[in-house]
């Protein structure tokens, strides 16, 4: 889905911001919480809430919010005192204040995509198409607050054909299973990842939309029956 507002549009499924056809670059945190307030528009948000969807399970100090909607602010040519598309509610959080309007991207078929998601210490996160890095940082995709981990330590590329991992040059390296990331890595279901000390594991699936409408005799429709 896109949802369009003033020149910009927000492509949810790429994860992509333009304006007049020009990508508009944002860090991850930053696209992540524009994505939360322009889908909830035009509801208030706290920044309790954004902080646990942004950083969840981390403390985070309330500089760390608001430098994001500085830079959200800064891309889209907005004023803190006369917004036009992110209103600061004081006291309490944030809203998208402008007139936006969904935009489905029709398709011919439905076809197969990749459906992928990490999971670490009973956590779940799903990934979208796109970079996902890994790292201490507080702006990181993935936050894993360890010594042991670097500010950016790795990253993970999803793509329609598959997800690879990589390092960004860590101190104590990233691994797949036994074996040292050097390059980009290609993932299976199921393959365990250690960033540092922390490990994760990465679970692949495939999506393959709708089911089919059975017939009469038995076959789903858009198949051959069997000889």
């Amino acid at each position: 889905m896109r949802i369009a507002f003033d020149a910009f549009t927000l492509d949810l499924d790429a994860r992509q911001l333009t304006a007049d056809g020009r990508e508009i670059h944002l860090a991850p945190k930053a696209l992540e919480l524009l994505t939360m307030l322009v889908l909830e528009r035009p509801k208030a948000i706290s920044k309790e809430m954004l902080q646990e969807r942004l950083w969840p399970g981390t403390f985070v100090v309330d500089a760390n919010l608001s430098n994001l909607v500085g830079e959200i602010r800064d891309a889209l040519g907005d004023s803190a005192r006369t917004p036009r598309f992110v209103r600061t509610v004081h006291g309490f959080g944030y809203a998208f204040c402008g007139d936006a309007v969904d935009e489905p991207v029709h398709r011919e078929a439905a076809m197969p995509r990749m459906v992928c998601w990490i999971e670490w210490a009973g956590r779940r996160v799903p990934l979208r198409p796109g970079e996902h890095v890994i790292g201490r940082d507080a702006d990181v995709a993935i936050m894993l607050d360890a010594s042991t981990v670097s500010r950016r330590h790795a990253r993970i590329v999803v793509t329609p054909n598959g997800a690879v991992v990589d390092d960004c040059a860590s101190k104590n390296g990233t691994f797949r299973g036994d074996e040292r990331v050097t390059s980009a890595t290609l993932l299976a279901d199921g393959d365990v990842i250690r960033i540092g000390s922390e490990v994760i594991t990465f679970h692949l699936a495939a999506d393959f939309g709708a089911t089919d409408t059975q017939i009469e005799d038995g076959t789903p429709t858009g198949r051959m029956p069997s000889a």
